[in-house]
């Protein structure tokens, strides 16, 4: 009884044209879900350059927000946290809620304008009116009740 067999060189071509078929399979399957991961992040990318255009972050190297709110929202926040709680990690964000060191209202003001420790200096990208309007802000809020604002003409004092 004749056995069939397929010959070495035969059986190594249609191994190769098998190989190269699941490749290009899998590489459509990959450019499919690439293309469909991108479809979907599209969205999102365009909502985040919609808000940057409205003004919602700043640009450049000055802050453009004005009110202590939104300088709190997108300077500070991001190590202070949202409730000004602060965090430990890979640094230590001190907090900021119920701070007796905001009872002066100097100090704030040189620490945001000429930074302290591992605070950066923010304040030299801020306008004098933002920096007392972010210092108001941080307070009266987050269990700070200090009334007495500071003004432009204090933070004037304070640069360099």
């Amino acid at each position: 009884m004749p056995t069939s067999r397929i010959e070495p060189t035969k059986f190594s071509s249609a191994f190769s044209i098998g190989v190269l078929a699941a490749t290009v399979l899998a590489a459509t399957v990959l450019a499919a879900t690439g293309l469909a991961l991108i479809g979907w992040a599209l969205p999102a990318a365009h909502a985040d350059e919609e808000r940057r255009s409205q003004g919602s972050l700043s640009t450049g190297f000055r802050f453009t927000e004005s009110t202590g709110e939104q300088l709190f929202a997108n300077v500070c926040q991001g190590c202070h946290m949202t409730d000004g709680g602060g965090a430990a990690g890979a640094a230590n964000y001190p907090s900021l809620a119920k701070d007796a060191n905001l009872e002066a209202g100097g100090y704030p003001v040189y620490v945001v304008v000429r930074g302290q420790r591992a605070m950066p200096p923010v304040g030299a990208m801020m306008s004098d009116d933002q920096v007392a309007a972010v210092v108001n802000y941080v307070r009266t809020h987050f269990g700070n009740q200090y009334q007495d604002n500071v003004t432009a003409e204090d933070v004037k004092r304070v640069r360099p």
